[in-house]
């Protein structure tokens, strides 16, 4: 259980390969089948899902999914289209590298 999955929508497929990642662009109606076969894989610890994916698959699955798994699965927030003029250079940084805009508090 040493491996990281990240599970993307297909507008989102050059982000995390790109920084050599494992990444699966997939369709949402695709979400739940391919994230039931992930976690299946004894290999997989992580997970990283975009939360558009989570959003087409039912809630109570979902938790069931998560509870049940012995890794840990980690929603990711969907890219922001408008770019906030009050973030700073880090933040402008990772959303550059990853292709998601990511909140940092400290």
């Amino acid at each position: 259980m040493t491996g990281v999955v990240f599970m993307t929508p297909e507008d989102a497929r050059y982000g995390f390969s790109l920084a050599g990642s494992m990444q699966l662009t997939i369709k949402p109606e695709q979400a739940e089948q391919m994230l039931r076969q992930t976690i299946a894989d004894q290999d997989i610890g992580v997970v990283v899902i975009d939360e558009r994916l989570v959003k087409t698959i039912a809630e109570k699955d979902f938790a069931e999914l998560e509870q049940s798994w012995r890794g840990l699965l980690v929603t990711l927030p969907a890219p922001m289209h408008k770019v906030d003029a009050e973030e700073d250079y880090l933040q402008r940084l990772i959303r550059r590298a990853l292709g998601y805009h990511v909140r940092l508090q400290i």
